[in-house]
């Protein structure tokens, strides 16, 4: 592969960690454990997202996620999933860390139960109260680049924008706006939420963007494992095609062949 490079060699880094798989993987709404741990697996994951507030880590009574989605295997990113004030996030991610030493966290602060869409003042005010507790803090947001600016500048160490609303599966609906948060961007940014089947993570990813996190598009597929299988690909699917460069669109056909001097 003359000039390109190989795809093994193609990490990303967030918060000075290096990682190869650019899909990272929820652990919510699967029948079990063990079918999260399978899939996570299948869609050769190294990153997963545990919602602190919905998964047993701390009962040795019930089933415990640490027994099928093991932290010596994968590296646990613990979000405020279901927190709809900055208090409600900060208090969570400091239980985190003093129950297992995490300080490279996702930060998401939620507005309403039926759209969870971000809050972005109260994101943006909680990124601030834990970038000075020395949390590496990658954020969900809306898709607003504007806003994107700000959080980076505030100490984000990732930019996690919208594709749509979480576990819509509408897919990526402001490719534009993903384009211009990924062009300014200094630090990685990941599609997150609203994917649905592959071929919207290969969108993400053509449009630049270092990674995708996932979860419903999975874990309610009717094969989980085959859709973890199908997701793998297509973000190396999509991140390959961003690297080549694709070719530019045009008005009007270019022939493939020279149209003069034909016989």
């Amino acid at each position: 592969m003359d000039g390109a490079t190989p795809l093994d060699d193609d990490s990303w880094t967030v918060a000075g960690r290096t990682f190869h798989s650019r899909l990272i993987v929820g652990t919510g709404k699967y029948k079990d454990y063990a079918l999260n741990a399978a899939a996570a697996e299948a869609a050769g994951a190294e990153i997963v997202t545990v919602a602190l507030r919905r998964v047993n880590l701390s009962d040795p009574s019930q089933p415990m996620l640490v027994d099928h989605v093991r932290p010596d295997r994968f590296t646990y990113l613990p979000n405020t999933a279901g927190c709809f004030t900055g208090e409600d996030a900060v208090r969570t991610l400091r239980l985190a860390r003093e129950a297992g030493g995490w300080d490279l966290v996702k930060l998401e602060v939620l507005s309403d139960t039926k759209t969870l869409y971000p809050d972005m003042e109260e994101t943006l005010r909680a990124l601030k109260m834990l970038v000075a507790e020395g949390f590496k803090v990658m954020v969900y947001c809306s898709d607003d680049p504007v806003y994107a600016r700000k959080l980076e500048d505030a100490g984000a160490v990732a930019i996690m924008p919208l594709g749509a609303l979480i576990g819509s599966g509408l897919g990526i609906q402001n490719r534009l706006n993903i384009h211009l948060i990924v062009d300014q961007a200094r630090v990685p940014v990941l599609v997150d939420a609203g994917v649905g089947t592959a071929s919207d993570a290969t969108v993400a990813m053509e449009l630049g963007c270092d990674g995708v996190l996932m979860n419903t598009a999975i874990a309610e597929a009717r094969d989980p494992i085959r859709m973890a299988r199908a997701m793998k690909h297509a973000v190396i699917a999509g991140r390959e095609a961003f690297l080549a460069g694709r070719m530019p669109r045009r008005m009007y056909a270019d022939a493939s062949s020279p149209l003069s001097g034909l016989i």
